[in-house]
């Protein structure tokens, strides 16, 4: 039996608590963006959020930035997530499912049960907090996808600590820039991975990491590859202009004898920072509360019709490493009572030996029901000629969730063709499109509406996106139907920043998403950086970003980081990079470089700069093609001209995307121009 589907229990909440209805999603939606206090209201009651204290509104103060949500409200989001370990351990149902490499091969897969869950969480933050660790506290962490990072998360989140996560495929410079710009209290990282079929020793890592973090004082070692392994390495005694340094077994910290429960803090107090793609210089470190990533997870299970498992059996997958926000969002799952399954290793099984059944296997084995990746992951199992179903019993999934970049018209027809078909029907494809800057999705799925390849479904619930026209001069856009233009959102959400860390007078965040537009009032109004045509039927299709920003295989990344990687080789001058997204087809991601006279870019040292992006970053910011160029167009502050370029590589006209006065070095262009004339 077809479970009832997540947004008729939140229409049947609507017409019995608020006597509202609908005759369609457009009007839903329309209700959902002018009635902001009245709609995040009814998603707190749906979902019977509980606060510690009294309050009287949803939005007490609207204004973008710096909308005021439900003033007065305490809670944390670990509580919420906990509160379902006594109904989801009655009715059988374990809080995580997991398996890494290893244990997939030996068709092993690994359960933390609700109440487990619950200790470890307990006893870690007693643990943090005896080391010292309080509210406003940054605590970082490298680590892979694994139940033990869930249960780090939940632990901090539980003390009003701030959460930060980098994934053990990030090399020393990505994950540098980004946790010394918060200056953590604790690190707790594992010794290594398993990847791809080889091990992956980290420790070497954590020593250059602790080296260039001396606030941290605390460090917490998690045995993945020697589950014994010593962490007293990465101690330090106090000596001159240096601290002292703990060093602690992961092991020892879970095996607390006491539990320490979460402790209520206001509905904005920081939650999480998570980054940008740094693609203009640092990468943003953006701030969220735990209020609002609470409702933004809450409402996107109605979209990704994603239900409690008590109620529905499911279980939640997202293929995702721990520096994506999908990371983020599926473990946000389990504050709605879902089990998510949990795979860490490579997706395209071992490096000597691809096999793009790998996660399809995790799939049948945890018994997921709904399953996610990132576009490119499809076109990957599309090409490899892979047939899901004869890797194991997918019975039980019954929708398939994608984002990161476009899906090919292929890649819906290679899914339709080979998973399964709940009720005799095509299965459902959950194509979503946000970001990591607000921790949702702007664009999403809805399984009541039709379908449509290569078109997002719908606008998401209390998010007013448009497609806006190109900004006049007082910075006043217009709506667009059927036609492309800048996605917007004209309306504040309680997951949109509460502010980026160390950004005095908000000049960062403003510059980011308020730079282009205005509302006839001179209100805010957030321009997001994708292209995007709203369809007259009410969907949207993105077709790639508007900025420099490259988003690669699922994952945003930011050009100023692989200059850095690039450009300490002597033979390289200047370096471009872009990212050629066509709508449909995987992103090609082309890397110009220009050298010294006299040298040329011969295979040998494009494989030195392959390897050296490889180290300092990882293998998702290895470009496609290297080409070697006499000079790297510039404005004349000096700015590389990344967007423009990509806009003619794209098709563009070179009069319609640059202006040569502009230009530190108008004739460079010449070059590009003949490029993408060759390329067709």
């Amino acid at each position: 039996m077809t479970p009832t589907p997540q947004i008729d229990h939140y229409r049947r909440f609507l017409h019995e608590q608020r006597g509202l209805v609908f005759e369609d999603y457009a009007s839903l939606w329309g209700w959902s963006v002018t009635e902001l206090d009245a709609f995040w209201r009814s998603i707190w009651d749906h979902f019977d959020l509980r606060s510690a204290t009294p309050f009287e509104a949803a939005l007490n103060e609207e204004r973008m930035p710096g909308a005021v949500w439900f003033r007065g409200a305490t809670l944390n989001i670990a509580s919420q997530a906990l509160r379902h370990t006594d109904a989801a351990e009655a009715a059988g149902h374990p809080a995580i499912v997991h398996a890494d490499e290893a244990m997939l091969a030996r068709g092993e897969l690994g359960e933390l049960r609700w109440p487990e869950l619950r200790r470890q969480v307990g006893a870690l933050a007693a643990s943090l907090h005896e080391l010292g660790v309080r509210r406003g506290d940054r605590v970082v962490a490298y680590l892979p996808n694994v139940p033990e990072t869930a249960v780090a998360f939940l632990a901090v989140a539980s003390l009003g600590a701030v959460w930060s996560v980098c994934s053990p495929d990030m090399g020393p410079v990505a994950v540098l820039d980004r946790f010394r710009q918060i200056e953590p209290k604790v690190l707790i990282a594992a010794d290594g991975v398993r990847y791809a079929g080889q091990d992956i020793d980290r420790r070497a890592m954590l020593a250059q990491l602790l080296a260039e973090l001396p606030t941290v004082g605390d460090v917490v070692l998690l045995g993945k590859l020697d589950p014994h392994a010593d962490p007293a390495s990465l101690a330090r005694h106090a000596d001159a202009g240096k601290g002292a340094r703990r060093a602690h077994r992961w092991t020892d910290l879970i095996a607390h004898a006491r539990m320490r429960e979460p402790e209520p803090v206001p509905f904005d107090h920081p939650l999480w920072i998570v980054y940008s793609s740094g693609t203009t210089g640092l990468p943003k470190p953006i701030v969220h509360g735990h209020g609002g990533v609470l409702l933004e997870m809450l409402k996107g299970s109605i979209h990704n019709n994603v239900g409690a498992t008590v109620d529905t059996g499911d279980r939640f997958h997202w293929y995702s490493s721990t520096g994506w926000i999908m990371w983020n969002c599926q473990v946000g799952a389990l504050m709605g009572g879902t089990t998510i399954c949990l795979f860490d290793g490579s997706p395209a099984g071992p490096k000597d030996a691809p096999d793009w059944s790998t996660l399809w296997r995790f799939a049948a084995l945890s018994g997921a029901t709904f399953f996610g990746a990132g576009a490119a992951f499809y076109a990957s199992c599309l090409k490899a000629g892979v047939t899901p179903m004869s890797h194991g019993d997918l019975s039980r999934l019954r929708a398939i969730g994608s984002t990161g970049s476009p899906l090919a018209d292929e890649s819906y027809d290679w899914i339709w063709a080979n998973c399964p078909r709940p009720g005799g029907e095509p299965i459902w494809i959950c194509i979503i499109s946000g970001g990591t800057d607000f921790a949702g999705a702007f664009l999403t799925g809805l399984i009541t509406e039709p379908l449509v390849r290569g078109q997002m479904q719908v606008r998401s619930l209390g998010a007013a996106v448009h497609a806006f026209s190109e900004a006049d001069a007082q910075g006043q856009g217009h709506p667009l139907i059927d036609e492309v233009g800048e996605l917007v959102c004209t309306r504040p959400m309680p997951s949109m920043p509460l502010y980026f860390w160390g950004d005095r007078d908000h000049e960062r965040y403003l510059s980011s998403y308020f730079d282009m537009y205005r509302g006839p009032h001179g209100e805010g109004i957030w321009r997001h950086g994708d292209w995007l045509r709203i369809t007259p039927t009410g969907g949207g299709i993105i077709y790639g970003r508007s900025d420099a920003t490259i988003n690669r295989h699922g994952i945003r990344m930011g050009t100023a980081e692989l200059y850095r990687a690039v450009e300490t080789h002597e033979e390289v001058l200047d370096s471009l990079v872009v990212d050629l997204e066509y709508l449909g087809r995987p992103s090609c991601l082309l890397l110009f470089v220009q050298l010294r006279d006299g040298v040329t870019l011969d295979a040998a040292l494009q494989q030195r700069l392959r390897e050296s992006i490889k180290k300092a970053l990882s293998a998702r910011h290895v470009p496609d093609e290297i080409h070697q160029v006499e000079a790297i167009p510039r404005t004349l502050s000096g700015k590389k001209m990344e967007l423009p370029i990509k806009k003619l590589l794209l098709g563009a006209a070179a009069e319609q995307v640059m202006k040569r006065d502009a230009m530190a070095n108008a004739d460079a262009v010449a070059w590009y121009q003949a490029f993408a004339m060759g390329r067709g």
